[in-house]
């Protein structure tokens, strides 16, 4: 299985097959979570000062937050997995004697 990565700003990288949920920041359970987070070490703020607008989770327990929005990096993830339909023309290649 490979690993995809997916950019969420500012040169940070994640691999999407181990990260479970893309979530606002806007609800107090989430703010609450992040908390926790950061008491245990296991909260990565990938914000370089900027608001942060995303928190992603990880099936290690892990949380990075991401200054971009959730619907952002759904969208850069749609279109790194949808295959490349690049054409080639075989003519210009191997013209006909």
């Amino acid at each position: 299985m490979a690993t995809e990565l997916v950019h969420i700003g500012f040169g940070s990288v994640i691999a999407v097959n181990r990260a479970f949920a893309f979530l606002a920041l806007n609800q107090q359970p989430i703010k609450r979570f992040i908390r926790e987070a950061r008491e245990k070490g296991l909260l990565v703020d990938a914000t370089r000062g900027r608001k942060a607008k995303t928190a992603i989770l990880f099936d290690t327990g892990h949380i990075i937050l991401a200054a971009v929005t959730a619907e952002t990096i759904a969208h850069r993830l749609a279109t790194v997995s949808m295959p490349s339909e690049e054409k080639v023309d075989l003519g210009s290649i191997c013209p006909e004697p």
